[in-house]
């Protein structure tokens, strides 16, 4: 239901001819997961929040700690060595308070995943390990869930959209996990600060593009790599 109160808050993404009332109604019904409360999972949950998304799952097992502060925005000095579903919650209830919010402090795994994720239309993954990519994508396979996929490295970010109406999974890109110890990753080799910002927004672009009904990437890769500003899209 759109009310007055909901139309004023939400008029500018209303009057898209793409959105409109139907597709802000949509927004407000759909449940969205977002998996990290880090780097990536922090502007997109700002976003999704900020657009009225109406069930707004977090799942994290980590603490915000000082060097997060430079890219994880929705933590503050005050809330290092709390849990960061907590801190993302407190921030995302001051932006929006009319979302429902759900919180789970854990790390996902083979004895958990199944029913977190089943509970959500959407799932977006804004994890730092190849293990959880993995669980998190065959899950989704197996649930028949939507993924929206996202990571970062120094300047560069990689976005795609996974089994969204019969498209193409992460396993269908990269059949086997790396090497772990093989593949550079944020801690050994630093990030942007400004590069999950960029990276996370565009997440959230196509999860509420998708939400709304609009296109979005089908079986392609984006590649943004902001050092020189270059896009690419890889078909697979």
């Amino acid at each position: 239901m759109i009310t007055k109160e909901t139309f004023q808050r939400y008029n500018r993404q209303i009057l898209i001819p793409e959105i409109g009332i139907q597709g802000q109604t949509k927004i407000q019904a759909a449940k969205v997961l977002v998996v990290g409360a880090g780097g990536l999972g922090c502007p997109v949950l700002q976003y999704l929040a900020a657009a009225g998304v109406g069930t707004i799952g977090i799942i994290d097992f980590d603490t915000v700690a000082l060097h997060n502060l430079h890219r994880q925005l929705l933590h503050k000095e005050e809330s290092i060595g709390c849990a960061k579903v907590t801190s993302a919650l407190e921030h995302l209830k001051s932006l929006n308070s009319n979302p429902h919010y759900n919180i789970y402090q854990a790390a996902l795994s083979t004895d958990n995943i199944m029913p977190i994720v089943g509970a959500y239309d959407i799932i977006v993954d804004g994890s730092d390990n190849f293990a959880t990519r993995y669980l998190v994508n065959d899950t989704c396979v197996a649930l028949g869930k939507p993924l929206v996929y996202g990571s970062i490295l120094n300047f560069e970010g990689q976005m795609a959209v996974f089994n969204q109406a019969g498209s193409k999974n992460l396993r269908d890109l990269f059949p086997q996990p790396p090497d772990a110890e093989a593949v550079p990753d944020c801690d050994s080799n630093g990030v942007v600060g400004t590069l999950p910002g960029i990276i996370g927004t565009m997440m959230a672009q196509e999860t509420i593009k998708m939400i709304v009904g609009m296109p979005v990437l089908r079986n392609e890769l984006l590649l943004f790599q902001t050092r020189n500003w270059r896009l690419q899209k890889i078909n697979f």
